[in-house]
């Protein structure tokens, strides 16, 4: 049975983006190293540090499935076809786009439960990784994840997942 895991680098003050979406201080450390790791998507290899790499490695072999939202499918431009994981993604949206970025990439509107289902069958015994801090709230509030794992870095300034946190420790739903 797959495990529904919210893994996502953030500040230690609760911030994931900077104000204008950038992630740059967030995710340097995936280029801050001389052990390469390759992904399943050619565009994309990291370099990192020993210890580093052999997380990276552990988390891009366990996924098989992805949730992220719209924003960060369209930020991304869906990872150019292909996440790093080689996972399917499915992207919780108001509205498909007319031209996705990513052949296979399902696109789920009738809210989040909807697209975690579907990615728990598809990852089989593997995790379905949640991303973005929109629909970590969104899995929170409706008691979606199984586990959340936080990978601190130091930063100052973004956007915060905290008020979120607090939404769903109060059974409150976040504005997305």
């Amino acid at each position: 049975m797959a495990r529904v895991i919210a893994d996502m680098t953030m500040s230690l003050d609760g911030f994931i983006p900077d104000p204008a979406d950038g992630i740059g201080e967030l995710f340097g450390w995936f280029g801050n190293g001389d052990v390469e790791t390759t992904t399943h998507n050619e565009a994309i290899t990291f370099r990192t540090t020993g210890a580093s790499a052999a997380v990276l490695r552990d988390a891009l072999e366990n996924v098989g499935a992805l949730v992220c939202g719209r924003r960060l499918y369209d930020l991304t431009h869906g990872w150019g076809g292909s996440h790093p994981t080689g996972a399917p993604i499915f992207v919780v949206t108001h509205e498909a786009p007319a031209e996705p970025f990513a052949p296979g990439a399902t696109f789920v509107t009738d809210g989040v439960a909807s697209a975690v289902a579907p990615a728990e069958e598809a990852a089989g015994d593997g995790v379905v990784s949640v991303a973005s801090a929109a629909i970590t709230q969104q899995c929170l509030v409706a008691g979606l994840l199984d586990e959340v794992s936080v990978p601190s870095v130091v930063a100052v300034g973004g956007v915060t997942v905290g008020p979120a946190l607090r939404h769903a420790r109060d059974g409150v739903p976040a504005a997305s």
